[in-house]
C-alpha cells in the first residue's frame, strides 16, 4: 500500500500500552550493536575526486572494522551490520571475516553515494533486488534493511515486503519494535546513539558518547524492570573505530556487560522474539 500518510503505514501505540515482552533469560534489556559497513564512490559529488572524504571512509574498510571486530568479540557480541551491497564486490576479505563471525548482515543499499529519495519503483526495487542479490550469494538471507542515510520513498515498505524482507530500522520512534500494517517489522534503530551524526558537525566528544550510552541504558534498564526495552547502539568504522575512540566503545560495552539482565542479540534475533510473542496481536 505505497500512500504519504505515516499513519497508514503503522498504528500508533504509547508505549505505555505496548503489550508486555520478555526477553531471553529475563533479560530486561535487549542490546544490538550495528556496524554500518559500507562504500562509497570517489567520483560521487562536486570536486571529484573526493580523495579526502574517501579515504577517511577507506580507512574503516582497512583499519577501523577490524578493531570492531576485536572488541565485539571481547564482549562475545555479534554485529547486526547494515550492509552496502557493494562491499561484497569490492571487499571480500571484509565479507569473509563478518561470516566466519556470524554477524548479521542487513541491506543497506548498494552505496551510501546514492539515497532512495527521488527513485522511481523500479529503479528502487532493482536497488533492493541487487543488495538482496549479494547478501544472499553469501549463502546468508537478507532479513533486515536501512535505507542508505535512513532514506525511503514512499514505496520502500512494500517493495521490501515484495522482496522478502522481515523488518526495518529506518523509523526510529519507539524502543519497542512493532508491525507495520503491510507485516514489515519495524525495530529500535538510533539517531541518538550513532557516531555518525554525533562526531560530525556539531561534533560531541568521545567521552560524552560513552556516558550518553551509559546512561541510555540505565534509563532503559530501569524501564525494563516493567516491560521490555531494545537498545540500538550504531556505528560506522571510520569514526569508532578511529585509534583514539575504539576504547570507549570497550569500556561502555564492559559497563553494559557488567549487568545481569542484558540480552546481546542481533536484529533478526529481536525481531522474531518479539514475533513470537505477539502473534496476532
Amino acid at each position: 500500500m505505497t500512500t504519504s500518510d505515516p499513519h497508514a503505514l503503522y498504528p500508533f501505540r504509547a508505549i505505555v500500552d505496548a503489550p508486555k515482552i520478555e526477553w531471553p533469560n529475563g533479560a530486561r534489556v535487549a542490546v544490538w550493536v550495528i556496524p554500518n559497513v559500507e562504500h562509497f564512490h570517489i567520483e560521487s559529488g562536486p570536486g571529484a575526486p573526493d580523495v579526502r572524504n574517501y579515504s577517511r571512509r577507506d580507512y574503516g574498510n582497512r583499519v577501523g572494522i577490524w578493531r570492531i571486530m576485536d572488541v565485539l568479540g571481547k564482549h562475545g557480541v555479534r554485529g547486526s551490520v547494515m550492509l552496502n551491497g557493494e562491499v561484497g564486490l569490492h571487499y571480500p576479505r571484509i565479507m569473509k571475516a563478518m561470516i566466519d563471525l556470524d554477524w548479521e548482515l542487513l541491506g543497506h543499499g548498494l552505496t551510501n553515494s546514492s539515497m532512495l529519495t527521488g527513485l522511481s519503483r523500479e529503479a528502487e526495487r532493482k536497488v533492493i533486488s541487487e543488495t538482496k542479490d549479494i547478501i544472499e550469494s553469501h549463502g546468508l538471507k537478507m532479513k533486515g534493511w536501512l535505507g542508505p542515510g535512513l532514506t525511503e520513498t514512499f514505496n520502500t515498505p512494500d517493495l521490501l515486503r515484495e522482496a522478502g524482507v522481515e523488518y526495518v530500522a529506518d523509523w526510529v520512534n519507539d524502543d519497542l519494535p512493532y508491525r507495520m500494517n503491510n507485516g514489515l517489522y519495524s525495530i529500535p534503530y538510533s539517531i541518538e546513539l550513532n557516531d555518525m551524526p554525533l562526531f560530525n558537525n556539531p561534533s560531541i566528544s568521545i567521552v560524552d558518547f560513552e556516558r550518553r550510552i551509559r546512561d541510555s541504558f540505565d534509563v532503559l534498564y530501569e524501564e525494563g524492570a516493567d516491560n521490555a526495552r531494545v537498545m540500538a547502539i550504531a556505528l560506522h568504522p571510520f569514526l569508532i573505530g578511529a585509534a583514539h575512540r575504539i576504547r570507549y566503545l570497550d569500556r561502555a560495552l564492559q559497563y553494559i556487560a557488567g549487568h545481569d539482565k542484558v540480552w546481546f542479540a542481533t536484529g533478526a534475533e529481536i525481531v522474531s522474539a518479539y514475533a513470537a510473542q505477539t502473534a496476532g496481536a
